[in-house]
């Protein structure tokens, strides 16, 4: 790509980022990289204060590399903004850690390095994950870690219904455990179909799980999968709440004691720790039995362009050190994510044997930008997620709903 339309294409996205999120401002020039020894670390983990874990490990990085590092936290949204924004006026961060679905969009707008240019090493990252980092064959980060989606279980509930949760392995399996718990006067399943992403996140283990395609939105395998959850509010097993619910609702639903399934995911661990009840965890099944794949969230280190080419030999240093398997096994456990390396996730679910699910879980996962749809996810997550609340709101059927979401895909 040219200077010039490099800087087209980073203006026309900067100006749809402006536009989609209220009160963004323009960087000033504070916000760009420092002369000399200070390299510039965003990070969306705003949490995160200057006596914490994660920035002694920036800094302890930034030691072993010979430099100063200044980090700044910003909200996810905010940080979008603000990177595509940065990249326009030549003043990116050294260091960029962004949501995986956003690798896209500052990819596409030409605001980030290959791992070609800045000879990241990305040899032992699990494909699965490295795939939401990619477009058009090429890699533009290193995973940091991952999170997912999985079903927790009432074990209490489960045990007076007569269901061993090891033998719910598939859809009919599991519908027949909702049937068993709804006879004796509970309730069954809980997850989140807001119409927002969190809902076509939520859908998407059960959507990819029948076999279906992003491509093909209303494929006779997706309509099986929107059926699914159409039947189960027919028959009572899920509350019609689940329109409404966010995951953090959904969470509390289950929260309560009544419900034998919550679709959620690994963020909520510590919480389930507080649960007063006991709780465990199984992979949200496919439609014929195994793992479905999940939707992957967490986010992606990338070096971001920069008009002095001598800085990325730094900057590789610096992500090689956020990224190397000691120093991965820290953060990604004080995030509560899964590491995006296997010799690693074995070494998290020996410490700790619950996480043994979410790590086969994350190895059946897919990034959402994956199969090269890249920018083109946000468009078909909207259509994805009207279907549901269509098709759930009992407006459409699911054949009817998915076939609206398909041609809204097709020409949005």
């Amino acid at each position: 790509m040219t200077g010039l339309n490099r800087r087209r294409r980073l203006a026309a996205v900067a100006v749809i980022a402006l536009a989609a999120v209220t009160g963004g401002a323009c960087s000033s020039s504070t916000d760009g990289p420092s002369d000399g020894g200070a390299y510039l670390v965003w990070d969306p983990y705003p949490q995160f204060a200057d006596d914490s874990e994660w920035v002694a490990l920036l800094k302890k990085c930034g030691t072993s590399a010979g430099v100063t590092v200044e980090r700044t936290g910003y909200d996810t949204t905010d940080l979008t903004n603000k990177a595509l924004l940065a990249a326009q006026q030549g003043n990116s961060p050294d260091v960029l850690i962004v949501d995986n679905p956003v690798i896209s969009t500052l990819a596409e707008a030409g605001a980030l390095t290959t791992t070609d240019d800045n000879k990241l090493d990305v040899s032992a990252m699990e494909k699965n994950l490295l795939g939401a980092g990619q477009s058009d064959g090429k890699t533009y980060g290193v995973p940091i870690g991952a999170n997912t989606l999985a079903l927790y279980y009432n074990k209490d509930l489960l045990t007076a219904a007569g269901v061993d949760p090891a033998t719910v392995t598939d859809w009919t399996s599991l519908t027949a455990a909702l049937t068993k718990v709804k006879a004796k006067g509970k309730k069954g399943i809980t997850f989140s179909a807001i119409g927002t992403e969190e809902g076509s996140f939520q859908f998407l283990p059960w959507f990819w799980g029948s076999g279906a395609q992003l491509t093909s939105l209303d494929s006779p395998q997706a309509v099986s999968a929107l059926t699914l959850w159409t039947d189960w509010l027919k028959q009572g097993h899920a509350p019609n709440s689940v329109i409404n619910n966010t995951q953090t609702t959904s969470w509390q639903e289950f929260a309560t004691g009544d419900y034998a399934f919550a679709e959620n995911g690994t963020w909520q661990l510590a919480n389930a720790e507080k649960l007063p009840f006991a709780y465990g965890t199984i992979p949200v099944p496919a439609s014929a039995g195994g793992p479905a794949p999940a939707p992957t969230g967490g986010e992606f280190v990338s070096i971001p362009v920069q008009k002095n080419t001598g800085r990325y030999q730094t900057s590789q240093q610096l992500v090689a050190c956020l990224t190397n398997a000691d120093n991965l096994l820290t953060t990604d456990t004080t995030l509560s994510y899964v590491a995006p390396v296997a010799a690693v996730q074995e070494r998290q679910a020996t410490a700790d044997p619950k996480l043994k699910v979410w790590v086969e879980a994350v190895r059946a996962a897919k990034g959402r930008t994956g199969d090269n749809l890249g920018t083109k996810y946000p468009k078909i997550s909207e259509s994805l997620w009207t279907a549901v609340q269509a098709a759930l709101s009992g407006g459409k059927s699911p054949q009817e709903a998915l076939t609206a979401a398909q041609t809204a895909a097709s020409t949005r």
